[in-house]
């Protein structure tokens, strides 16, 4: 089984949709997907993101159920650079995520206050259940730290959601904290990821990345990739968002 986890567009959040060149970036992604064999497609509830999969369903001649824990990562917590204000719960400062060694824990990242307060612990699980649940359907069931095969097959699944949402997807399915996915790892719009299932003994299967983030539909294309979800190389570079 191989899952493709597509980040959306270049968005514009003011109207959840997409930029300019995130249509671009959309029509893109479709000239590759649409070479695929695809068994289903499936998208978030969110505007960026079903606006950014319109393009490949279209050249395709087919339609995508839309799963509402494909949306993005929903908490918002009380980080310490907020003053006060609520925000995302992903996006921290390495001086402050960095300094408390739970978070780099599969078990124990979700015990901080900031976190329990938030109920970031709870929206994590019901959606990873959720995804255990649609796997399940497909054929592979969550079994402790792997999977039981109880259909083995070679289907092509595509979600079109959010770069938080599928790192929290990552992090269940490699069993790693997601703080070190959202942290360290960066999806550019429409970057894609693919997961393929390895049964090495028969009935049992993990998940293994192959590629992640992938934006090779646009360079060929022409396109550079937006910049959106990265931070400045240098705190000296006022061009780049600090």
């Amino acid at each position: 089984m191989k899952l493709l986890i597509i980040r959306h567009g270049e968005p514009d959040y003011s109207i959840d949709s997409l930029t300019e060149k995130g249509w671009k970036e959309a029509a893109l992604l479709a000239e590759r997907i649409s070479k695929l064999d695809v068994k289903e497609f499936y998208v978030s509830p969110l505007g960026r993101a079903k606006d950014t999969a319109k393009a490949t369903l279209e050249a395709m001649g087919r339609t995508a159920v839309t799963l509402e824990w494909l949306e993005e990562f929903r908490p918002k917590v009380l980080r310490p650079d907020g003053n006060g204000t609520r925000k995302v719960a992903w996006d921290w400062l390495p001086q402050d995520w960095m300094a408390d060694e739970r978070f780099y824990s599969c078990e124990h990242w979700h015990e901080c206050s900031i976190f329990r307060e938030a109920g970031v612990k709870e929206e994590y699980d019901r959606v990873t259940s959720q995804l255990d649940d649609f796997l399940a359907v497909h054929g592979y069931r969550r079994e402790r730290n792997y999977y039981r095969v109880e259909q083995e097959n070679e289907d092509t699944i595509v979600f079109f959601c959010h770069f938080a949402l599928g790192c929290v997807l990552l992090s269940h399915l490699f069993n790693i904290s997601p703080m070190l996915l959202w942290h360290h790892l960066c999806s550019a719009p429409t970057g894609v990821t693919t997961v393929n299932t390895e049964e090495r003994r028969q009935g049992i299967a993990s998940f293994r990345m192959s590629a992640y983030g992938d934006v090779s539909h646009l360079y060929a294309g022409g396109e550079e990739p937006s910049f959106a979800a990265r931070f400045c190389e240098t705190f000296g570079n006022t061009e780049e968002r600090h």
